[in-house]
């Protein structure tokens, strides 16, 4: 068995003609979520993968072997409910609420812009039926929303490491006091 420990997102970094010839390998979701499973490639050889915890593997990514080989992902096609707004009366806010309910109960989503994609649930799929959206089967890849939260191999940042740490002497502030004068509208709902 192959055991391959490295995960590079997107192939970042690679030549594309590498990430080309790769072997690849098939995975749905639920396999694509977990950090440690056992799949075969496109060549046939059997592959451990062991990537650090909480680690998500999207279609596109490539794993690396022990032995230097490479492994493109394939996010294979499964069974989900494509969602749509109604063509008849709907329209995209309706998509946006749908994922507001949907998010509220934890459900992992794929956005697109005009559709929403979901796993198989015929209690979702009737309560989005009576929020007027199309619901659809269909056989196609999933790749859900890592979440606010998710931390996987495809993090960001959006500002600079700091290049030295300053200590700053911190000064409380003067407690805001509510009251009369203090220069601003107090409309709490209740009268004095």
């Amino acid at each position: 068995m192959l055991t391959l420990n490295k995960l590079m997102p997107q192939g970042a970094g690679l030549a594309p003609v590498l990430i080309k010839r790769a072997a690849t390998v098939e995975l749905d979701w639920d396999v694509r979520q977990k950090s440690r499973f056992d799949a075969t490639d496109s060549t046939g050889r059997a592959l451990g993968v062991f990537l650090p915890r909480g680690t998500l593997v999207r279609g596109g990514d490539v794993l690396v072997a022990e032995d230097g080989s490479l492994v493109r992902v394939i996010a294979a096609p499964q069974p989900v409910l494509r969602i749509t707004a109604c063509s008849a009366h709907g329209t995209s806010f309706d998509l946006m609420r749908a994922a507001y309910h949907l998010g509220n109960r934890h459900v992992p989503i794929e956005l697109k812009p005009d559709h929403l994609k979901i796993e198989p649930d015929h209690v979702l799929a009737d309560m989005l039926r009576a929020m007027h959206l199309t619901v659809v089967e269909a056989t196609e890849a999933f790749e859900p929303e890592g979440g606010a939260y998710a931390h996987s191999a495809h993090g960001h940042e959006h500002a600079a490491p700091p290049a030295k740490r300053i200590a700053i002497p911190v000064v409380a502030a003067a407690p805001h006091v509510h009251g009369p004068g203090c220069g601003h509208g107090h409309d709490h709902g209740h009268s004095h």
